[in-house]
């Protein structure tokens, strides 16, 4: 976030230009309603709104990095120009000030209740979509959520990622293509889930198996795939703090469906890391960190059981996208 180089210098006439531009047009926006309708009260707000905004602006220092002074000004001045729209009271400023101190205690290295606050408002979503857009018919990219692990183990094609065998059998057969349909022959494919519980394998490891429902395998020559597993179930995000309390006030769920986690890896290809969501979960429509994107739900189809156990398959495409040459050049690839 701290702008480096150019604008280092840049920061102090034109960040508060560029600045000033992002803040007040969007208080400008904001207050024009209240302006035209003559009311006294709105208007002393507003200029008391605008009064707070320039105040701020004046006080950046000259050399302020570019893009740190269009963030923080852009920042202060739209949350002058909620303040002025909402109003709150001095115990309402309190509730709001205990609220971000309470999210603050509950973060810590086991818990991050401040990503939990970003994911359930959408902001963790929007920035992985801005920062990683896919073109059409390459596979959306997701959050890669806090239960992933670098470290699992390789497996042969057709292992089974369930150490413990517990849960409805499920064979997953995937095929890994370039954005023209080539074949990615030796990609390089991680999986993770939750198990028939909705939990994963990190979150109680006195329950379940290391590396349970977890694996890394290179797809053959024609680029596929396959293996073994249970079929997962969907959870709900933790409740039991400040965050969870805020969205059952607001009557939003924290249920994610079911879904597998794939990381795939290619040379010349960016890396892709997803989900696949179980079409058929009732919380399909209203995944709590909006991960759910056309492409990403696919049909657990039903097979033939096995000594009175359902079985299910999964049958799925993971598209890549070439590396850009600014980002080849960074890795070191031609």
């Amino acid at each position: 976030m701290h702008g480096q180089g150019e604008s280092q210098g840049q920061g102090g006439a034109e960040g508060r230009e560029r600045a000033r531009g992002h803040a007040n047009g969007r208080a400008d926006a904001g207050l024009e309603a209240p302006r035209h309708a003559e009311d006294a009260a709105d208007a002393a707000a507003a200029d008391a709104g605008a009064f707070a905004t320039e105040a701020f602006l004046a006080r950046l220092a000259p050399d302020t990095p570019l893009r740190l002074a269009e963030t923080a000004t852009a920042g202060v001045g739209m949350l002058h120009a909620l303040v002025t729209q909402l109003r709150p009271s001095s115990e309402e400023f309190r509730i709001a000030i205990d609220f971000l101190t309470e999210v603050g205690h509950y973060a810590d290295a086991r818990r991050q209740e401040w990503v939990l606050f970003a994911d359930v408002i959408g902001v963790s979503s929007l920035i992985e979509r801005l920062n990683h857009p896919r073109p059409d018919g390459a596979t959306p990219n997701t959050l890669a959520g806090p239960f992933y692990r670098p470290d699992v183990p390789e497996l042969p094609l057709g292992a089974s990622i369930s150490r413990d065998g517990r849960g409805e059998p499920l064979v997953v057969s995937g095929r890994v293509a370039s954005l023209g349909g080539a074949p990615l022959a030796g990609a390089r494919v991680e999986v993770w889930q939750a198990n028939a519980e909705g939990l994963y394998e990190n979150q109680e490891p006195d329950r379940q198996p290391e590396y349970n429902l977890r694996g890394r395998f290179v797809a053959d020559g024609e680029g596929r795939f396959h293996f073994a597993t249970v079929r997962p179930k969907g959870y709900s995000l933790p409740a039991d703090g400040p965050v969870g309390r805020l969205m059952a006030a607001l009557g939003i769920g924290l249920e994610r469906p079911a879904h597998i986690h794939f990381r795939v890896t290619s040379p010349g290809h960016e890396t892709l890391t997803t989900h696949i969501f179980d079409g058929s979960d009732p919380a399909i429509s209203r995944d709590a960190i909006f991960g759910v994107r056309e492409g990403l739900v696919a049909e657990f189809r039903p097979a033939a059981s096995e000594r009175g156990r359902r079985r299910y398959t999964l049958d799925l495409n993971l598209v890549l996208c070439p590396q850009s040459p600014q980002r080849m050049k960074e890795t070191g690839r031609r």
